[in-house]
């Protein structure tokens, strides 16, 4: 008898679900945008709703579902917004920002050379949920970013 994995192979311990209005929309808006490749969906017994997809974006998987308000699984939308964001590495983020707002999203921060040493920019998309898009510009030592940084926060909001 095999050993059974704690974590199922190809996952990572953390894994986000996104509750969305329009799941099969937002799977292939994930799908154009992000990359992401579908890793299966289960739709509800009456074949409206996203009960489950799985996407694979990078190395990295998501979970969505349509909303389900008789299950407290409710979309942004319908919470007035989300206090979460996602973070994600992509190899051109100009690409994928200007895709992202094409297809869509509402650009919340532009596309900036940030002081960590990504090119950095926040969007949230058609669905409600926040996505900081990025490239690793440039490493940086420990000195070079916390000078950067003190040099960043020195500086007064516009």
């Amino acid at each position: 008898m095999s050993k059974i994995r704690k974590v199922p192979k190809g996952y990572h311990s953390v894994t986000p679900c996104l509750v969305v209005k329009e799941g099969l929309k937002a799977v292939e808006y994930y799908k154009k945008v992000f990359g992401a490749k579908d890793q299966g969906l289960m739709m509800t017994p009456d074949g409206k709703s996203v009960a489950h997809a799985e996407l694979e974006i990078g190395d990295s998987k998501i979970m969505l579902c349509d909303e389900f308000p008789q299950m407290k699984c409710l979309a942004p939308s319908t919470i007035g917004g989300t206090p979460v964001s996602l973070y994600l590495y992509v190899e051109d983020v100009d690409k994928t920002f200007n895709l992202a707002v094409t297809e869509g999203a509402k650009i919340l921060d532009p596309l900036t050379d940030q002081f960590w040493g990504d090119r950095h920019g926040i969007v949230q998309d058609p669905f409600g949920h926040i996505w900081s898009l990025a490239t690793h510009v440039k490493n940086l030592t420990g000195s070079e970013m916390k000078k950067a940084a003190e040099e960043a926060f020195s500086k007064k909001p516009a």
